[in-house]
């Protein structure tokens, strides 16, 4: 089959590799209909995640249509079923999972010593990511063998696009989850750095959790024009001073909730001496991320408020600021996506057509193109912010 493969630092290409296999009970296989690329693959793309190996299949967004059902997971899937597969895999039955905790699920991850050693405690199994996560082949593939398949699935009706339903497998809860994270009063001011995938997500979400109103942080005027349609006020962070803005559409108090859309690599005008000391940090690997958009949010968010970051972050930040977060009072709340959690609920809504999460595919194309599009979307040419494969 094909499928689009990590070669190393900005090196993904579409090989010819080994098709998927049964090799639990518990398994299934899946004839991958559309896939997608991710903000988070391109951490992967620039070697910024640790554990990578040469021959990694990618990808962490898919949905397909079951081909093959082992005889454990034959109570919950048949053969044609048509499935959206969540990028966190999941027992359903540990500890963890009983709570809904399922990106920390204790079983899932076949690479557990590893990653306890490296975190203290191993988080889930994640598809197309790094061996610290299990190291499981991704989705950005012909075919792809789903572990644990009998819980690691959301089945989804016939009669709507793969690009409506594609997203419930990652970007579209994760954007909830973010939203939720900041338990939204009617009265809360939203500010939302960062209007990828992700963020467009979470804006909305906050939207209809019923905030007052909900901000947009971004530099790129396609993202800002997306962000706007969906509701909120726009800030472009290389024409203006977030700080000073967002003082003044919050009468001087700064935003009650803060969401990090960004994550490990976040950039700020190149006047900021922000920039260049995370750039020196990280290529010298003194500091594995670029902290900026925490250290802004943690200085405007207001005393008592909520910081919600959906945003992939791999190790270690540098300069942060704590200090602030503990006499201000902040409250973080973060993690991978327990996807599950919020399908049901997610998938009702597009149902009631409250939201199409295709609005953000501005890019439909054949696996084969995937290695090209990785570079337009890594450049942000073509006013690219989603990208969708056909396999």
């Amino acid at each position: 089959m094909r499928a689009l493969v990590w070669h190393g630092k900005e090196d993904i290409r579409c090989d010819e590799v080994t098709d998927p296999e049964i090799e639990d009970p518990r398994d299934a296989i899946i004839r991958v209909t559309s896939c997608a690329i991710c903000g988070s693959d391109l951490h992967l793309y620039h070697n910024f995640i640790p554990a990578m190996m040469p021959g990694d299949i990618v990808g962490h967004e898919m949905m397909g249509e079951v081909v093959e059902v082992g005889s454990g997971a034959a109570g919950s899937l048949k053969k044609g079923d048509r499935i959206v597969v969540p990028f966190t895999i999941f027992c359903g039955e540990c500890i963890q999972c009983q709570r809904g905790n399922y990106s920390v699920c204790q079983r899932s991850n076949r690479k557990k010593e590893f990653a306890d050693k490296v975190y203290g405690h191993s988080t889930a199994g994640l598809f197309g990511y790094s061996h610290l996560t299990g190291g499981y082949p991704g989705g950005q593939a012909e075919y792809l063998r789903v572990p644990f398949a009998d819980k690691t699935h959301i089945k989804v009706p016939d009669g709507i696009p793969d690009e409506t339903l594609l997203f419930l497998g990652d970007i579209f809860p994760t954007g909830w989850q973010a939203a939720v994270q900041c338990d939204i009063q009617p009265t809360d001011t939203v500010a939302v750095w960062g209007c990828g995938p992700v963020g467009q997500m979470a804006i909305r979400s906050a939207i209809l959790l019923g905030a007052k109103q909900v901000i947009a942080i971004d530099r790129l005027p396609e993202r800002l024009s997306m962000a706007e349609a969906g509701g909120a006020i726009p800030i472009n962070f290389a024409e203006e001073s977030v700080i000073e803005r967002l003082n003044d559409l919050t009468n001087g108090q700064g935003p009650e909730k803060c969401i990090d859309a960004v994550g490990t690599e976040s950039h700020v005008s190149f006047k900021h001496p922000d920039t260049i000391v995370d750039r020196v940090m990280q290529m010298n690997m003194l500091s594995s991320d670029r902290p900026h958009v925490l250290r802004e949010m943690i200085y405007v968010c207001q005393p008592g408020g909520i910081l919600s970051i959906p945003g992939v972050y791999g190790g270690i930040v540098n300069q942060f600021p704590f200090g602030l977060v503990m006499n201000k009072g902040l409250t973080i709340r973060t993690g991978q996506t327990h996807v599950n959690r919020w399908t049901d609920e997610l998938l009702r809504m597009i149902e009631d057509k409250l939201i199409d999460p295709s609005f953000v595919v501005t890019h439909t194309a054949d696996l084969a193109d995937g290695p090209d599009l990785y570079r337009i979307f890594r450049d942000k040419q073509d006013s690219c912010i989603k990208v969708v494969l056909k396999p």
